[in-house]
């Protein structure tokens, strides 16, 4: 079954070896197969599927074959000479594009891991970061210190601001990754964390905060959205997230008049909203 079985077989029976896959050929072939189809796009850790709830179905063995990736790998010397020079697991080198890819990779101290899927069309700004098992679909601008964390899936035409943070996530494996999807704008200094989905075209601005532990307060719809047990935070359709506060009504915090930051929901994207990103077709 390892040597002959499918890709997930044999990823998942060299997992289950623990420390007694390391070192062996197969286990380490299994892997370098997983880690070129993510590179290719053609494997994903979370992939658009309809027939979910969530519209996304999360590919834990995928995860795990991550995970023996570095199980397997050493360390070892990486870089460019003196001039530039890291240590890192061998199974794990920054990638090399070619201008065949399409792939504008500005210079000033950017990487993509191996591992990562990055499409045409795609600009990373320096310094940048894009960590293993994460998808940026095409179009996509990832600026000046923005990160797109571990198994992150960001849609087309995206723009991730300077030093936006999308939180990556390896384990529990069979939890979601934050999910951007296509059109969306994520402002400078935000953070999306823990699993939170932020559905198409909506705008995030500049310094919202969305983890799963964060309500989200819909003032157009009068609604309060929140992660369950079962459910990520999601962020609807067309929404403009705006970071806010909200007043502490108990204890010490009333009395002294304090409140605490939230994200509020202040309109539905239309066209004049569209026009913010107006300006990133122009850099491309």
């Amino acid at each position: 079954m390892a040597l002959n079985g499918t890709l997930q077989e044999r990823i998942e029976h060299f997992f289950a070896q623990g420390a007694e896959a390391v070192g062996n050929k197969d286990a380490e072939a299994a892997f370098l197969e997983l880690r070129t189809a993510l590179e290719a796009g053609t494997l994903r850790s979370a992939e658009p599927n309809a027939s979910l709830p969530l519209g996304w179905r999360v590919n834990a063995w995928v995860k795990r074959g991550i995970l023996l990736g570095f199980r397997l790998g050493q360390l070892a010397e990486m870089g460019c000479g003196e001039s530039l020079s890291f240590v890192d697991k061998a199974t794990y080198p920054a990638r090399r594009f070619s201008a065949s890819d399409g792939v504008r990779v500005v210079p000033g101290g950017s990487s993509v891991r191996a591992g990562a899927y990055v499409s045409k069309g795609v600009v990373v700004m320096p310094p940048a970061y894009v960590n293993v098992g994460a998808y940026v679909d095409e179009g996509t601008m990832v600026d000046s210190h923005a990160l797109v964390g571990s198994c992150a899936q960001i849609g087309k035409r995206v723009h991730l601001s300077a030093a936006a943070q999308i939180g990556g996530v390896l384990e529990p494996v069979n939890a979601s990754p934050v999910i951007i999807e296509d059109d969306c704008l994520v402002g400078g200094n935000t953070g999306v964390y823990e699993g939170t989905v932020v559905r198409q075209r909506a705008v995030l601005a500049a310094g919202t905060i969305l983890t799963r532990g964060t309500p989200v307060y819909d003032l157009v719809k009068g609604e309060v959205y929140k992660a369950s047990d079962e459910s990520p935070l999601v962020i609807p359709e067309g929404a403009v997230v705006v970071p806010g506060s909200r007043s502490v009504t108990k204890g010490k915090g009333q009395e002294w008049g304090l409140s605490v930051t939230t994200p509020v929901i202040v309109k539905y994207r239309d066209e004049k909203t569209a026009l913010s990103s107006a300006l990133e077709d122009l850099l491309r």
